[in-house]
């Protein structure tokens, strides 16, 4: 049996916010949202409730795409729901700007080369942090230290960034929304027709297989490995890329440790599901081998 076709009440989710959908009841039901292959797409499922209002928008920065959806009550006002769009981009794109291992002048690059400490700026620290409890919590398989070139968070870094813009959201006020990039998403809250979330996660190597569909009024689910790019992920106790699975995809409440967990289960391969069986909070959608 492959990890992915172990029995559905094996990964049936506990946790109110977040539970299966029967594919019978499905099916008269558009989803909201579409997750696997190599990107996302959003589906206008059932419109916008009338006393709502709802805002979408998409953008690229030097290392990803994302989607924001947002809905807030009538009265919140259409400016506010504008300006708190804003805010959550322009956060994006601050994390691009200023902590991407691709830009010489970032605060990650300064960092690898001896130019600051992790300390000197607090969203760093919160950074690096993070890196070293994702690297406690999976046995060293995320190792953000073990990549050629010295400390490099990427692959929680877009999760991190996705969660920040969410904080900048619920800040403002708005506490119905999905961010989306890539195959990864945060939600929170209710979509604009009233119900929560409804999310289609096809499988990330089949496209015949129907979707799992989850209703989420919060959460994430992170991917790793749907590029279609071998070699990017790298086994941080031989330096050779990992080679295991082609496919990893784990839910849970935060985006940048699901998406930690997911870059380290590719990595770990079935060793890794052994993280989500002791209460975690997280827990493994599809693992994927490599034929």
């Amino acid at each position: 049996m492959r990890i992915d076709e172990q029995p559905r009440s094996r990964w049936t989710d506990e946790q109110p916010r977040t539970r299966w959908v029967d594919q019978t009841a499905f099916r008269s039901r558009r989803p909201d949202l579409r997750l696997g292959s190599r990107s996302h797409r959003l589906d206008r499922a059932g419109g916008t409730a009338g006393d709502r209002i709802s805002a979408q928008h998409t953008v690229r920065t030097s290392t990803a795409e994302y989607s924001l959806l947002l809905n807030a009550p009538e009265w919140f006002g259409r400016r506010a729901v504008g300006e708190a769009l804003r805010d959550a981009v322009a956060e994006l794109r601050a994390v691009d700007l200023t902590y991407g291992p691709a830009r010489p002048d970032s605060l990650v690059s300064r960092l690898r080369r001896g130019e600051i400490a992790p300390e000197s700026y607090p969203p760093l620290a919160d950074l690096v942090d993070r890196c070293a409890a994702m690297r406690a919590a999976t046995d060293g398989w995320f190792d953000a230290w073990a990549v050629p070139g010295g400390f490099d968070p990427g692959g929680l870094l877009g999760g991190w960034a996705v969660e920040r813009a969410a904080a900048r959201l619920r800040a403002a006020g708005i506490h119905d929304y999905a961010v989306l990039t890539g195959a990864d998403l945060t939600v929170r809250g209710h979509a604009a027709h009233g119900g929560p979330w409804r999310v289609a996660v096809h499988h990330p190597t089949d496209a015949r297989r129907p979707p799992m569909v989850l209703e989420m009024t919060a959460g994430a689910v992170g991917t790793s490995g749907v590029t279609g790019r071998q070699g990017h992920v790298v086994d941080p106790h031989t330096g050779e890329p990992a080679e295991q699975l082609v496919a990893a995809t784990v839910i849970g409440p935060d985006l940048a440790v699901a998406d930690a967990y997911a870059t380290a289960l590719y990595a770990a391969g079935p060793a890794g599901l052994a993280w989500f069986r002791s209460g975690s909070d997280y827990r493994a959608l599809f693992a994927h081998r490599r034929r």
